[in-house]
């Protein structure tokens, strides 16, 4: 079943820079995009299968939110987790989350 999780104070984030929670097995990458656009992705490549997309370079390509992983900066959409580059196999998981009052939430399955 899912529920909204608390897992930080906002304040943990830096703005335009990724930051990671770790929930059970599973690190997830949160971004805080020009200060009140909040994005959470996997932390895990899908392309190297390394822990590295909460310290990818964000921006925007075209008004859309993007990641670029550090090892080979292939990029992808903060919203749907695609592949910007067209390649369906290097899909991330995304989740919804919410800032309020200070803290950030995930919605996860529990």
């Amino acid at each position: 079943m899912k529920q909204w999780v608390k897992v930080a104070q906002s304040k943990d984030f830096v703005d335009n820079r990724g930051g990671c929670v770790k929930i059970g097995d599973e690190q997830i990458a949160i971004f805080n995009f020009n200060k009140d656009e909040w994005y959470a992705v996997q932390n895990l490549c899908p392309h190297e299968q390394r822990m590295v997309l909460a310290r990818g370079l964000i921006g925007d390509a075209q008004g859309t939110p993007k990641i670029a992983c550090p090892l080979h900066k292939n990029s992808f959409c903060l919203r749907t987790g695609k592949h910007m580059g067209g390649q369906e196999e290097f899909q991330l998981t995304t989740y919804p989350i919410k800032e309020n009052e200070g803290f950030v939430y995930l919605e996860i399955d529990l």
